[in-house]
């Protein structure tokens, strides 16, 4: 497995509109809305994402790290032969990605570009 850089980080919380407002409105980023992202995406210019989500839309984290892959199919198989617990692949419009928990506890997920 190749990680070819940092494309993902999300935030989840309770106050996702004030947050939502804050990225834009304060940080200045653009809103770049994903069909079935479930979440408030905005695009960095490295091409890199922020996701700002309720609770609920992030599951068990708060926040989360996604390393990009170029092949995610393969990173998944290289992680399980590692022994890692990985979930299968999902998706949306722009995505594929995988979460699992390493050493650490914390919940990370790899990424693949559509």
């Amino acid at each position: 497995m190749q990680i070819l850089g940092l494309i993902f980080a999300g935030t989840a919380t309770d106050r996702r509109e004030e947050m939502t407002r804050f990225v834009t409105d304060v940080l200045g980023l653009a809103a770049a809305p994903v069909e079935d992202a479930g979440a408030d995406m905005f695009a960095l210019p490295d091409g890199s994402t922020f996701a700002v989500a309720g609770p609920r839309e992030m599951g068990e984290t708060s926040r989360t790290l996604g390393f990009l892959v170029a092949d995610i199919d393969e990173a998944i198989a290289g992680l399980r032969a590692a022994g890692v617990g990985i979930e299968d692949a999902v998706g949306n419009a722009r995505f594929r990605y995988a979460h699992f928990h390493a050493p650490d506890g914390h919940l990370y997920e790899l990424v693949e570009q559509r």
